[in-house]
């Protein structure tokens, strides 16, 4: 498996699995499927692109795109130390297999290069075990609980936020 950030022309393959995750997982993420199966190509391609203040991962079992995440920053000078990941997403087809935590730690390695960056924030769904379990082995904490965070389809479901500190001393600064 290799993991890389995406490009534009990895547009078609990154919607799609996107939308395969918005369809099987609705749950998990606060977009939905009617709302993005409407965007053009060219719009995810403009996303994709460099210098949007996103990045986009992709992890590809040869040439297949198999999980996605992305990775971006608050814009206020007051929270530039704070990065997020967000749409993190694994083809149901290669879960088990080690994408994730690929995934994952190339997320953290991209927030961890952005300057100034000592905190990544994240949300799990409560009851996603499997989730909660590898960012909390990667070193998030859970810092809370949100009571009907989303609903979908009139079902209301709980998030559960997390941080890592990515520097050490990050809290004296």
């Amino acid at each position: 498996m290799q993991t890389r950030f995406l490009t534009p022309g990895d547009a078609a393959a990154y919607h799609s699995l996107r939308l395969e995750g918005l369809r099987e997982a609705p749950s998990a993420f606060t977009a939905s499927f009617e709302e993005e199966s409407t965007t053009p190509l060219s719009e995810i391609a403009r996303r994709l692109s460099p210098g949007s203040g996103r990045e986009y991962l992709g992890v590809f079992n040869e040439e297949a795109l198999v999980a996605i995440a992305r990775v971006d920053r608050d814009s206020s000078s007051k929270q530039r130390h704070r990065a997020h990941i967000r749409g993190v997403y694994v083809s149901t087809a290669q879960r088990g297999k080690g994408a994730a935590r690929k995934l994952m730690e190339r997320a953290l390695d991209c927030a961890a290069s952005l300057e100034g960056v000592t905190y990544v924030s994240l949300a799990v769904t409560a009851g996603n075990e499997a989730a909660q379990k590898l960012y909390e082995s990667l070193g998030f904490k859970a810092w809370g609980y949100e009571p009907a965070a989303l609903v979908v389809d009139g079902v209301r479901y709980d998030e559960i936020p997390m941080t890592k500190v990515l520097a050490p001393d990050a809290r004296d600064t």
